[in-house]
C-alpha cells in the first residue's frame, strides 16, 4: 500500500460515507447508491453499523482493507451481502470498479 494510500485509510475512519450517493436517511437507515464508471473508486471508508448491500449490475469489483488485503469478486445483478457490524466489530475499506461496465450497488445501512 501506498504511503497516500496509507494516509487516506488512516483518516478514513471518520469517513462514514458509504456510497456515491445518498438517497433517503431517517432515524432508522441510510441507503445509499453507489456507481463507479470502469476504473473509478470509492474512497476508503468505514462501516460501523449493520448493512447490507445488492448489485444491479453486473460487474468486477477489488476491495482493499486497513491491512492491506485485497480482494476481487466478480458480481452478478441480484447478489446480496449482508454485514453485522457495530463499533467494535467494523469495516474499512475502499471498493474499485476493476471491469469494463458501470458497477451500480444500493447499500442500506441500519442506524438502530
Amino acid at each position: 500500500m501506498t504511503s497516500d494510500r496509507q494516509r487516506e485509510f488512516t483518516e478514513a475512519i471518520h469517513n462514514d460515507t458509504i456510497g456515491t450517493e445518498l438517497m433517503q436517511e431517517n432515524e432508522r437507515v441510510r441507503i445509499w447508491h453507489i456507481r463507479l464508471q470502469p476504473g473509478e473508486r470509492l474512497p476508503a471508508h468505514h462501516h460501523e453499523r449493520p448493512y447490507f448491500w445488492t448489485a444491479v449490475s453486473d460487474g468486477v469489483a477489488r476491495s482493499c482493507n486497513a491491512a492491506g488485503e485485497v480482494s476481487e469478486s466478480v458480481c452478478t445483478r441480484g447478489d446480496t451481502q449482508y454485514y453485522d457490524l457495530s463499533p467494535e466489530n467494523s469495516l474499512l475499506h475502499d471498493l474499485e470498479n476493476v471491469g469494463d461496465t458501470e458497477l451500480v450497488f444500493v447499500t442500506v445501512e441500519f442506524r438502530t
